[in-house]
């Protein structure tokens, strides 16, 4: 319950019904004011934020600019999680002006403060926790799961969590904006994905999400039941282990471990990519509810370079590169993945395993639910560090544009800077450092846009820093009389439950 301990997308999306944001995202990514009324740079280095007035937490105390700069500096400073907000915040100070002002101040220009304020949580300065004040703001995550840091303001309040089981929300009589529809919310984490179907085709719950894509077609014919469909900024990629000479899961094909990482040659990576047929993933695997993916997002999206295509399947140019390499006969390695977080995350796993096979490099497979494989993915090794050799995992650009990515993703990972923070296979190159930090502080859009789009190809078409995938098509689906309000970004929330009318 921890909204600073993993910057995860279903996490992220829960938060929103319990904590505040300064700025909110729509269902299309567009910034909304909220707990900040108003933005503006007021100089090169220096963005105001006014608060608005009159807001209450939960437990009845006032909403004031001491909550935000506690929140910030507790998110950056975050110790023991899985996946930080530093990306968000680092190379930013937070300064109270008065108790509705708050300034947010760079060594650079840096345009995209609004979007990266739109993502961390604020939480009450005033909860007293049971930790030491000078870790993690005094607030243990246990404080959290029981409730006693549940204090937020959000459209809904925070019940009860039975981990495993359900989370429960109730309206909350204070919230600021637009009174919450429902007098009392359950979620339910159901894994499997037949028995999320089947719990609403029996009336058990009134929607599911991830609908699988198995059942789309069969759902649709069903008058019972409203489906609601849209693309969604996340791309689903691989991550292979560039950063040591000896990678765990890479080996020879009797098992014996290589002494040299194949992974961190350029050809083998490109030879990789060559060896997966994303029209057949996207058609066998997902029925066709996903586009293949050439770069980190999707047409439309601001950054995306028109130079990049998907990677066309090319076992004969896959051979070519692995010979070229060093490697004629190939190798062995293990794909690790999740088996609950991502639209046939397993199956995918598998696909890809059999694909490589075929193409000389004898892949075996390892799933397992998210909650641990993003834990050993982000540092289950022996010095912390990344765990597994090539990873299947997914990234949904918070901020709507390419520089999201770019910086979790592929920026060399600097845990003060906030670079790299999802960066598990640890690539490195100073030209893409050097062309984002650039583009982070570019106030001209087509400047900047022009730079995200440098960056891309220079971390993709030259280095493949990533394998992309497919961008996912999301399904949500309803009973007869109510309807979703499908995200970009993929969140699930009751706010976007709407009553056919």
């Amino acid at each position: 319950m921890d909204p600073h301990f993993h910057n995860l997308g279903p996490n992220n999306a829960f938060m929103t019904h319990v904590f505040g944001r300064l700025i909110e995202m729509d269902h299309k990514q567009k910034l909304v004011p909220a707990l900040a009324v108003s933005w503006k740079a007021i100089n090169d280095t220096t963005w105001e934020f006014k608060l608005r007035k009159g807001v209450k937490f939960t437990d009845g105390t006032s909403f004031t600019a001491d909550d935000v700069v506690y929140s910030f500096d507790r998110a950056v400073n975050y110790t023991g999680g899985n996946s930080s907000f530093r990306t968000y915040l680092s190379g930013k100070t937070f300064k109270k002006i008065d108790d509705y002002t708050v300034h947010a101040i760079t060594k650079e220009p840096y345009p995209l403060m609004p979007v990266d304020l739109a993502q961390p949580v604020v939480v009450s300065s005033e909860v007293k926790g049971t930790g030491k004040p000078d870790v993690n703001g005094g607030l243990t995550v246990q404080d959290f799961n029981d409730g006693t840091a549940m204090v937020g303001t959000g459209p809904y309040k925070f019940v009860e969590w039975k981990k495993g089981d359900r989370i429960v929300l109730v309206p909350n009589p204070a919230y600021f904006g637009e009174k919450a529809e429902w007098s009392k919310v359950i979620i339910k984490p159901i894994p499997s994905a037949p028995a999320r179907v089947a719990a609403l085709l029996a009336g058990d719950v009134d929607m599911i999400d991830n609908v699988p894509t198995t059942d789309v077609a069969n759902l649709k014919k069903n008058s019972e039941v409203a489906l609601s469909s849209g693309i969604s900024n996340r791309i689903i990629y691989l991550h292979m282990d560039q950063f040591r000479d000896q990678s765990p899961f890479v080996t020879d094909k009797n098992g014996q471990p290589l002494k040299k990482n194949p992974l961190k040659d350029v050809r083998v990576r490109k030879a990789l990519s060559k060896l997966i047929n994303r029209d057949a993933i996207v058609s066998r695997v997902m029925e066709g509810l996903a586009i293949p993916a050439g770069q980190f997002l999707p047409e439309g999206f601001f950054g995306v370079s028109p130079k990049l295509k998907p990677e066309k399947y090319d076992v004969e140019g896959a051979k070519k590169l692995l010979k070229e390499a060093g490697y004629p006969n190939g190798f062995s390695l293990t794909i690790h993945g999740p088996n609950n977080r991502y639209v046939n995350d397993a199956k995918i796993c598998e696909v890809i395993a059999q694909m490589l096979t075929r193409g000389g490099i004898p892949t075996k497979v390892v799933t397992m639910p998210a909650s641990v494989f993003f834990s050993r993915a982000s540092g289950g090794g022996p010095n912390k560090e990344p765990e597994f050799s090539l990873i299947l995992v997914g990234w949904g650009s918070g901020t709507g544009e390419a520089s999201s990515p770019l910086k979790s993703l592929t920026m060399t990972h600097d845990k003060a800077k906030g670079w790299g923070a999802s960066n598990r296979g640890r690539f490195s190159s100073p030209d893409v450092d050097k062309i984002v930090e650039q583009a982070l502080a570019t106030i001209d859009d087509k400047k900047r846009e022009k730079l995200l789009q440098e960056a891309t190809e220079l971390a993709i078409g030259k280095y493949q820093a990533i394998i992309p995938l497919h961008y996912q098509v999301n399904t949500w689906a309803t009973k007869a009389g109510l309807k979703y309000r499908a995200r970009t970004d993929e969140d699930t929330q009751v706010m976007d439950v709407l009553k056919e009318k």
